[in-house]
This record gives structure tokens, sequence and C-alpha cells, in this order.
């Protein structure tokens, strides 16, 4: 194939049928479509509803007649997202993506790090692919922080805001990973191996502060009493990403490496399956751990109470069968698969657990009053759970669109899929 060189850069000259218009592109142009329709079922309630709505509010600041229909909106049996009825399936997932995509980041960064050859060897489509999830996340979280007044982000910033702290986070994050990306592709290899070290510790403090602050995000929200009892949040976050990047890492192996590394294959799948052994061992560990610390209404709740199904399921899916597998696959590439979507699903679902857990039963009775007066509020009495909307449920699955595209189309340019060299 034709190429152009830039900065040492080979860039793939592919037509545009090729480029847009392949098989992984099509399957991404389905669920995009489905993730766009989404968007508009959700603008439609959030901006078009017949009661009042953010945009109302925008236009008529103050006004009596509007903060009575807001309240309806919010309190009462119409509008988006209500107090009973919180969206929570745009935190789930995006917390899914980010945190798995920057765990397989930060993953390829420790393997460079031990100097891992097989990982060297196919750390850029890895890290591309992390890189991807991350781009899904954002897209996510995009609809729901409401992209209309994204900008006010930029002309008001507010450094004390966990969500505000995102905004510099990602706009250096993204960037960063794309020069370690070209450090793994370029042709200029000598001086790539002279910045590359640092560049990769640099990836080490970076992936940590970006859980660090996340974790900040969920510990600040203070009627939101389950989060905020976690301890070590940021170990929790870490742990729990990569039981979930290995997992996809094993599953993106087995459709990209498995025929270009031939012999190396088994080495790559083994080495995955082995850390899938010790991170689901450390999650384990601190789940263990952690309902020890957490507030024992809470506690009581997932463990016995309307959640313990879905904990159960949980730890099932995320920890025991897939351990079984892995452990007993070494030989057998059907078990460390199964293995492997085993965890995808049970790792998501904990995301489920903590998320709408802390929603379903948030801190109550501080209206009118303000919840910094108090530190703890009287327990939710009934259980509250709202199955997403149908518009929440499609921005998701248009979030797997904006993975597969973004991928695919940086391989096709930059080949990031091949086997390096250096």
């Amino acid at each position: 194939m034709e190429k152009y060189v830039i900065a040492g850069l080979e860039i793939n000259r592919v037509s545009f049928k090729d480029l847009f218009f392949n098989r992984t592109m099509l399957i991404a142009y389905i669920l995009l479509a489905l993730g766009i329709y989404g968007i508009y079922e959700v603008f439609d309630e959030r901006y078009f509803m017949l009661t009042a709505n953010a945009h109302d509010a925008a236009l008529n600041p103050g006004s009596r007649d509007v903060a009575i229909a807001m309240k309806e909106a919010v309190f009462g049996d119409g509008g988006e997202v209500k107090r009973d009825a919180p969206w929570s399936l745009y935190i789930v997932n995006y917390m899914y993506m980010i945190y798995s995509g920057s765990g397989i980041i930060f993953l390829v960064a420790l393997a460079e790090i031990f100097n891992v050859e097989i990982i060297k060897k196919t750390a850029a489509g890895f890290m591309m692919f992390g890189l991807a999830m991350v781009f899904g996340g954002l897209f996510t979280i995009a609809v729901d922080l409401n992209i209309l007044h994204m900008h006010w982000m930029f002309l008001s910033p507010n450094v004390t805001a966990g969500m505000w702290l995102m905004l510099p986070l990602y706009l250096f994050y993204i960037p960063f990973v794309l020069f370690e990306i070209y450090l793994l592709i370029t042709k200029n290899h000598e001086w790539a191996k002279r910045i590359a070290y640092p560049v990769i510790i640099m990836s080490i403090v970076v992936d940590i502060v970006e859980y660090y602050i996340q974790a900040k995000l969920f510990d600040m929200n203070t009627a939101r009493h389950l989060w905020t009892t976690y301890p070590a949040l940021t170990l929790y976050f870490i742990v729990s990403a990569f039981v979930a990047a290995v997992a996809i890492m094993i599953i993106y192996s087995i459709f990209v490496y498995r025929d270009k590394l031939k012999d190396e294959f088994g080495e790559l799948l083994n080495l995955l399956r082995k850390t899938s052994l010790y991170v689901i061992g450390l999650l384990a560990a601190y789940e263990a751990t952690a309902f020890l610390f957490i507030d024992k209404n809470w506690g009581g709740i997932i463990l016995f109470g309307d959640f313990k199904y879905y904990f159960y399921l949980y730890l099932s899916l995320a920890v025991a069968l897939p351990f079984m597998m892995e452990f007993k696959g070494h030989k057998s590439i059907v078990l460390t698969s199964l293995g492997a979507v085993s965890m995808i699903i049970g790792t998501y679902i904990g995301r489920y657990i903590f998320v709408y857990g802390g929603n379903a039963y948030p801190m109550s009775d501080r209206f009118g009053t303000g919840f910094e007066k108090y530190g703890e509020y009287e327990q939710m009495k009934d259980f509250i759970f709202y199955f997403p909307h149908f518009g929440e449920v499609l921005v998701v699955i248009g979030s797997i669109g904006v993975v597969l595209a973004a991928y695919k189309i940086f391989d096709s340019l930059f080949s990031v899929s091949r086997i390096s060299s250096h």
C-alpha cells in the first residue's frame, strides 16, 4: 500500500470507500444511527416538551410561572430527569467506557515499563482501542451534560468543581495518549526511544490523576452517601477498570492478533489470562473489604435488600465464573473468551450497582434547607428504581458505534494494529 510520511509517521493512502465503507464502519454507522435517534428523543423531551424545561428557564430566569412549572417537571409526573427517577445509565456507560479505556492504556504503560515484549509489539493497537473507548464515554456524557450549554465550561471555569476538572483533564489526556501512540508507530526510532521512558512514567502519573479526579467527582456528592463512604475510591476505580480492561484486551486480541501473531498469539493470550486472574483476585479482595467500611444501611441494602440479586450476579459474572474459566482456560481459547465476556458483562453490572445504588437511595428531607447544613439525612424508605429512557439506551448503543468508528479510522490510516518491531 502506498504511504505518505509526515514527521516520521506513515499514513496509508487509502481510498474513500475503503476508509468509510468497510465492514466495521458499516456496523458503526448502524449503531451511530441508533445513537443519533436517541439524541433526538432526549432533546425532544429536554427542550420541546409541553411542561417547563431548561430552555424555558434560560429564556425567563426568575419567572414565578416557570419556577412552578419547573417544580412540576422535576418533582412531578412529567419531565426528563426527576428526583425519584434519575437518568443514571449515562453515568454508568460513561464510567465504564472511560475507566475501561483508560485501564487498557494504563496496563500497556505498565507493561512497557516492565519491558514485556509481546505487549510492546501490540501496544499501539491496544492503546488506540482504549482511547476509542474514551471517545465513546465522552460521547455519552456530552449528551447528559447538555451539549448546547457546553461552552459555559470554557467561559466560566470553576476549579473547585469535579465536573469542570474533567475539561482540562481530557484536553490534556487525549493529546498525550495520541502522542504515546505516535511514539509507538513512528519511523523515527532513535528519537522515540530517547523520550519513551519519561513519557511512559508521565502516562502512569496522568492515569492515576485521572482516576483520582473521577473518584473526587463522586466523593464530593454528599447527598449520595453510598459513594462518599466507599474506602479508597480511586483504588476501586483502578482495580475494577483493570478487570474490564484485561477482558476487552482478550477479546480484542482474538479478533485482531490471532492471525497476525501466529505462534506468539498463545503467549499474548496466556499473559492476559494470568493478568486477569490477578486483577480478579484484587477486585474480590477490595469488595470483601469495602463492605466493612461503607454505610451499614447502604451495605445492608446491597447485600440483603433490593440490590442483592444485582450484586450477587455482579460477583458471579465479574469474579467467580471468570476466575474459574480463566484458571481452567490455559489450553482452551473458548473458555478464555467466555471468561472475558463474563468479566465485561459483570463489571458493567458492577458500575450499574454503584451508580444506581447511590441514586436509588439518596439522602432525603433536604428541601428548603440546603444539603450544606447537614452531614447526612434520613434514609429513603422506599426503593427507587427507574428503567432507563428509550433515548438514553439508544445513546449508549450509539457510543459503541463511536468506539468502532474512531478505532477503525485510525487503524485504516495509521495501521495501529500491525505488529511493531520496536
